[in-house]
């Protein structure tokens, strides 16, 4: 049971330096693939330590690869795999462990796993993995809660075309493309940079991959793959959320250690709001805020490179305090807007209507009893407490940890009044 809370006593401006750390959506299914290395050891740096990462090496631990951490890389080994089974325990443990069903179906033609756990964001269908899966030749019966997949005469390159630019299916027919026999297309690929991370490190395991970053994908398949090092890169979705914090809060911060033209959605927007934004050097972006911020009018969410479902619920918190009145249109997830009745304790003035949310930016925001709803929901009461008069405690934070490395040790170096207890 967690019952760790953040207190935040809201009104401090923050000045500072923040150190992004790797990006969890890249890390994960670069744990995956690792799985697919036959021999030599595969050496991951900046790999960030969140309890998401954690159960990513457990469920490698668990098949018979050999994981282990080095300060802030990942040493893994996988020229034993041994188990083509991931236990219930460890798929509730974190909502993208279905990214290990294209891994461990690639590499030992079989592959046995329970639907995955996670934040509850409504419905996510993994359906467009099983479809495309078939296509490559995979038998897939659903029952009892579990996926019993098989590969009898071995997975066989096809020309897949995806209803929708998903993520986590682009990532899963990649991972079982890469051994398999022949040519894998992919039309209408998610175009996200973890998308491209991906393909880098498999390139440097002995993989023929080519068209990453674009909308066409061409996985040539090879008998075997090796060890690597490579070095995971920014967490985006981190860094849109100090940028938010500062935004909320207040004040002059620097962010190292990131990829601005990752953030391509995310700072124009927040310019035209009033946030003065700049790139300097080869990984650092500054911010600084003064002043009441003014709304956006309408915020969509769509893949990338549109504006990121991720940081949908954090420029809420922002947009909250704003002069004005934004309409924001979630796309991606059903249920996306679970912080919304949160917020709306600390005297946020807004209404769900669908897909739909007008928040109509209020002068004054107040410290609540607040409820992390999920990952990215609670990075933004997070976020909007900063900016908030008074207190504010926010329970249920394994959903933060879940994404973020030491938040409150980060947001409190910059001058944050926020705790753990």
């Amino acid at each position: 049971m967690d019952t760790q809370k953040l207190i935040i006593t809201g009104g401090k401006r923050i000045e500072g330096e923040i150190k992004v750390h790797g990006a969890k959506n890249s890390a994960l299914p670069l744990l995956s693939a690792a799985a697919l290395t036959a021999e030599g050891e595969c050496v991951i740096h900046n790999c960030p330590r969140l309890t998401d990462v954690d159960a990513a090496c457990r469920i490698l631990n668990h098949i018979g690869v050999k994981c282990r951490r080095d300060g802030s890389s990942v040493v893994t080994g996988a020229d034993s795999l041994t188990c083509c089974e991931v236990p219930v325990s460890l798929m509730r443990e974190m909502r993208s462990s279905i990214v290990f069903l294209g891994a461990v179906l690639g590499r030992t033609g079989k592959c046995r796993l329970s639907f995955p756990g996670g934040c509850e964001l409504g419905p996510r269908p993994i359906d467009l993995h099983i479809a495309a899966l078939r296509e490559m030749g995979a038998q897939i019966k659903e029952e009892h809660g579990y996926l019993d997949c098989t590969a009898p005469e071995g997975l066989k390159g096809a020309d897949i075309s995806l209803a929708f630019p998903s993520v986590g299916a682009t990532e899963n027919i990649i991972l079982a493309a890469v051994l398999a026999k022949g040519v894998t297309t992919v039309h209408n690929a998610a175009r996200e940079p973890e998308i491209a991370d991906l393909a880098d490190f498999l390139r440097k395991c002995g993989a023929k991959i080519s068209g990453e970053g674009g909308d066409v994908i061409t996985v040539q398949g090879v008998d075997k793959l090796h060890g690597c090092e490579h070095t995971v890169i920014p967490d985006r979705i981190a860094a849109a959320t100090y940028l938010c914090c500062a935004a909320c809060a207040g004040g002059e911060l620097v962010l190292s250690g990131v990829n601005a033209a990752h953030l391509g959605a995310m700072i124009p927007l927040m310019q035209t709001m009033g946030c003065r934004i700049y790139t300097f050097g080869r990984d650092s972006v500054y911010i600084s805020v003064r002043g009441r911020l003014k709304a956006p009018l309408t915020v969509r969410t769509m893949p990338y490179p549109g504006f990121p479902t991720d940081a949908q619920a954090l420029l809420m918190a922002v947009c909250a305090g704003a002069e004005g009145t934004t309409v924001f249109v979630e796309n991606i997830f059903e249920n996306r807007y679970r912080h919304v009745s949160e917020l709306l304790r600390m005297g946020c003035c807004i209404k769900v209507e669908g897909k739909v949310a007008v928040v109509q930016g209020v002068k004054r925001l107040s410290g609540a009893e607040l409820v992390a709803t999920d990952l990215r929901g609670g990075a933004a009461l997070t976020a909007a407490a900063l900016g908030a008069e008074g207190v504010s405690v926010i329970s249920e934070i394994h959903h933060i940890d879940r994404g973020y490395e030491n938040i409150e040790l980060l947001l409190r170096s910059v001058g944050a009044d926020i705790k753990r207890k």
